[in-house]
């Protein structure tokens, strides 16, 4: 007699990191995969498979979204759904708060009411601010310096208070800089306006942009160019089924990861290493800092190796930026 198979709510599930989460859980097989979005980001990263169930419907629309757990009973959620650009995210806070916080709020009751009690939050490295250490541990102190950032922390400490009265188990991870995409599967960036710096430069090389923008090289790091920790979405999707696994083994839990590579490259090191893959140069100019930018990000990620047995397998940038050209190179 084979086991019912359990039922994972992916809310953003046609986003950017949403879908390699999808395509993880399809390929391993044994899951009922329902999708919420509103396909605010296109529907390029749809997935085709027809036990794949989608459903348009935006999170702010509380009435919708609990049609949806009425009708699915998930037994997980994945929660991706959020507007996430920093600079925009401070010319439009309203937007932020409403998507990613009374969205976010909405999420959880219907969860509540239809007794569904275990969620693996998509957070974010822009919960810790300005880094007060060259590596950043969970333990860091959480002070974000953009509004994105902000909504991140709230839902996190959302989340705590109904782990406390509403006994939720939940796992938030935060990442550094998602980059790469699944060639393979066909599915990877589409962003309207493109803002994170491996996609632009790939476009700028591509000839599909002018130049690319390099935005400070004032910043207290050694080239003067931001430094980030960037991760394989790949390396993500891993790390999203491990901490489905421990939130299905394990009893009530409120739990955070970071995850990255445990080492940063500057703006200036993956224009020459894009350089380098493409043969071609790359067009730029230097801009002023954007508002909320922190100079540095690196994270340390050694609590969800240790806990959640997680090993990151794309530990040079050169791999996220290969395989960006690539995808981006067979979308003509």
């Amino acid at each position: 007699m084979t086991s019912k198979k359990r039922t994972i709510l992916v809310t953003g599930g046609a986003g950017y990191i949403g879908s390699h989460i999808v395509s993880a859980l399809r390929s391993s097989g044994g899951y009922r995969i329902e999708i919420v979005d509103n396909f605010r980001e296109s529907r390029s990263n749809v997935i085709q498979d027809e036990s794949i169930v989608y459903h348009e419907v935006d999170i702010r629309n509380k009435e919708k979204l609990m049609e949806v757990f009425e009708l699915t009973k998930p037994d997980l959620v994945f929660h991706f759904a959020a507007l996430a650009s920093v600079p925009d995210s401070m010319e439009n806070p309203a937007e932020y708060y409403e998507n990613n916080v009374v969205g976010g709020l909405n999420l959880l009751e219907c969860m509540r009411v239809c007794g569904v009690k275990k969620i693996v939050f998509s957070s974010s490295a822009s919960t810790y601010g300005e880094p007060l250490t060259e590596e950043i541990t969970e333990e860091h102190p959480q002070v974000p310096t953009n509004t994105y950032g902000y909504t991140k922390l709230i839902f996190e400490n959302m989340l705590k208070d109904y782990n406390r009265s509403y006994g939720f188990s939940s796992i938030s991870l935060r990442y550094f800089c998602a980059s790469g995409c699944d060639v393979s599967a066909g599915i990877g960036e589409y962003h309207t306006p493109e803002t994170h710096a491996i996609p632009s430069i790939v476009e700028t090389l591509l000839g599909r942009r002018k130049e690319f923008s390099v935005y400070g090289n004032d910043f207290p790091t050694p080239d003067g160019t931001g430094v980030r920790d960037y991760i394989h979405v790949m390396d993500l999707a891993e790390a999203h089924t491990l901490a489905m696994n421990k939130l299905f083994e394990e009893n009530l839990m409120c739990k955070q990861y970071n995850l990255g590579i445990n080492k940063g490259f500057s703006v200036m090191e993956l224009i020459k290493s894009a350089e380098e893959i493409s043969g071609k140069k790359l067009s730029y100019s230097i801009k002023d800092r954007r508002l909320g930018d922190p100079s540095r990000l690196i994270a340390n990620s050694d609590k969800a190796q240790k806990e959640l047995g997680w090993t990151p397998k794309h530990l040079d940038v050169k791999d996220m930026i290969a395989s960006t050209y690539e995808f981006f190179s067979s979308k003509k």
